[in-house]
This record gives structure tokens, C-alpha cells and sequence, in this order.
């Protein structure tokens, strides 16, 4: 992997390395065009890779199943041969019009500068801020928090779930084997998380307390039980652990900034994948049209649609169509 400088050229600049940026990055390889990825986090992979690692994604084209950390692992190493540069852990700040190179100049937060002929923005849902509540905060980082990067952390303890959608179900589904018990806490009757999933959650060793919220969290410096009211009822659980799969409050950041189109804090695209402005397109989550359904599998090609309409606008005369990848030997199209 290589990392990049202060400065940085490239045919093409995707901001965002998730799933749909790395696959962009592989499209604009696989057409002869150099790349370069800017995020804000310290490794590739987006919010999969720093929130959900060990969760399984049932949307992705070949797989019956796979894990976040693995499907980033595989992105990375396909996009590898074409030697993508990185730019991790630096906000991408500004765009503006890149006059000498005819192309756009990227401004990072750091003072860094970008310059490529195109740019794909892929910033997912933009930036996150977890949902939390009052009774959580004094724990967060001492056994209170967001996501679970690793499974196996938990492995012999008590982990309490708050939430009722897919995160909450998908986490107590992952950790009941693992941990010594798993409680998942929703303030209502019903779950917003697939049914099929719910259904798995209260067949398995999981115990589920509804229509309760988390009024307090105690232990003498790291969590050690949780406190629910459910109706008349208080409970208190053993918790060495209590993930908060609450949601997260999201916004462009300084993307809402560059002139692009947006709705409802979303990039505004056509069929092609380009924005309001020239050689700039939006891609995955963070994109909108109308039909557009949010899945993994979607943005990935909505990736190959943004680097191969790049590609031509980069080199006119091109075919839009690459070649199929059974006709070639691996070396990138000239």
C-alpha cells in the first residue's frame, strides 16, 4: 500500500475508501488510470471496516456470506496491482477548479493538496456521530461503546445490547456464542431489524428485555452492571460490556460546501453517476437518484459506472465498455 505526500497527482481522485471507493479505484486501474484515495479514517474499508469488521454482509454478488473485515481485505488486494495511493487519516476540505492541470484541486485539512482530471466521491453516509444517551456517557471507553471491532473481545463476559435494529440483532446473533450472556434492550415491542433475524435472535440463547430503557450504568471504574426499567419492572444485569447499536447521526461535512446538489444530504447524480459538476461524480450512500436502492452490491456499480464514464471523459475517443477481464492478461489498459 503505498502512502501518499503532501501533494498528490492522479488521473482520478476518489474521497472515501469503503467499499465503493476501493472498487472505483480498481475500475479506474483496470482502465489505465492512476488513482489516488483520500479518508479521513486510518485504514481502508470506510464505516465497515471501523464500525461493523466482524458483522457478515448478505448483499455482496458471489457470497452466500461475508465478513466486513474480509470483503475489505479483498477489495484492498484487488485494487493493489494498480498501485493506488492512500491518503488515510486526512479530511478532504475543499474543491475547487484546478485551472493549470484543467482538471480539480482537492484541499486537505492538513494543508495538503490533491490534483486529478476527475473525481468520485464516495464518502458513504458521511460523517457519523453515534447516537447515545445520558445514562451511557460516564462509561463510554470503560466498557460502554459503539461498535464491536473485534468479536472474540468478548468472549466470556456479559454484554448488554441496546437497539432494535439490524446492528443490535446482527451483534447479539454474533456474540451469543461467544460471550457468556447477551441482553438486548429496545425500548419498544417490535424490531425494526429483519425478520428472519429477530426470529434467530429469540430462538437463540439471547435474552431479550422490550418496551425497557437503560436508566443507569455502575461499576466502580469500569462498567460492571446495567440498570433497565421495563414497565413497573427494574432490572439490574451483569455487564462487563454494553454496546449501544443506537444509530448514528450523520452529515456531509465540508462536502455540503464544494457546489455540489444536494438532497435530503445526499449528492444529486444522473444515470452516469456525475454530479452538477464536471468530471465529478458521487457514488455508494452518499449518492441519490431516484430508484436508487441502498445496498453494497449497488454501489459497486455504481463504481464501475462513475470510473469508466471518467475514463472517457479523461481520454476522448475511448469506449465507455472496457474490455472483458477474461481477454486480458492482468496489465492495465493503456
Amino acid at each position: 500500500m503505498e502512502l501518499g505526500g503532501a501533494d498528490t497527482t492522479a488521473d482520478v481522485a476518489v474521497v472515501g475508501a469503503g467499499p465503493a471507493g476501493l472498487y472505483a479505484a480498481y475500475c479506474a486501474g483496470f482502465r489505465g488510470l492512476s488513482s489516488v484515495l483520500v479518508d479521513a479514517l486510518p485504514e481502508p474499508g470506510g464505516q465497515i471496516a471501523a464500525l461493523y469488521p466482524e458483522k457478515k454482509i448478505y448483499d455482496v454478488a458471489g457470497h452466500a456470506a461475508v465478513r466486513g473485515r474480509e470483503l475489505i481485505d479483498n477489495l484492498v488486494a484487488q485494487v493493489a496491482p494498480f498501485e493506488p495511493q492512500y491518503l488515510l487519516g486526512r479530511t478532504a476540505a475543499s474543491l475547487a477548479p484546478d485551472a493549470g492541470a484543467g482538471g480539480w484541486a482537492i484541499g486537505l485539512e492538513d494543508g495538503g493538496l490533491v490534483r486529478a482530471g476527475a473525481v468520485v466521491i464516495a464518502g458513504g453516509l458521511g460523517r457519523s456521530v453515534p447516537r447515545t444517551m445520558p445514562a451511557l456517557r460516564p462509561y463510554e471507553g470503560r466498557g460502554v461503546a459503539y461498535h464491536v471491532p473485534r468479536l472474540d473481545d468478548h468472549r466470556g463476559r456479559d454484554v448488554v445490547i441496546v437497539g432494535g435494529g439490524d446492528s443490535a440483532v446482527d451483534w447479539a446473533l454474533a456474540l451469543a456464542p461467544i460471550a457468556r450472556s447477551v441482553t438486548v434492550v429496545h425500548r419498544r415491542s417490535a424490531f425494526r431489524a429483519h425478520e428472519h433475524s429477530v426470529k434467530q435472535m429469540y430462538a437463540a440463547d439471547i435474552r431479550v428485555v422490550t418496551d425497557a430503557q437503560v436508566t443507569a450504568c455502575t461499576g466502580a471504574e469500569y462498567l460492571e452492571e446495567v440498570r433497565v426499567t421495563a414497565g413497573e419492572e427494574e432490572l439490574t444485569l451483569p455487564a462487563q460490556a454494553l454496546v449501544a447499536a443506537l444509530g448514528f447521526i450523520t452529515s456531509l461535512g465540508p462536502i455540503a460546501e464544494w457546489g455540489l446538489q444536494v438532497e435530503n444530504r445526499q449528492i444529486a447524480v444522473d444515470r452516469a453517476m456525475r454530479t452538477n459538476l464536471p468530471r465529478v461524480y458521487a457514488v455508494g450512500d452518499i449518492c441519490t437518484y431516484e430508484g436508487r436502492v441502498p445496498l453494497v452490491s449497488v454501489g459497486f456499480g455504481e463504481a464501475a459506472t462513475a470510473a469508466n464514464h471518467a475514463a472517457v471523459e479523461l481520454r476522448p475517443g475511448s469506449r465507455l465498455a472496457p474490455e472483458h477481464s477474461t481477454d486480458r492478461d492482468g496489465a492495465p489498459l493503456s
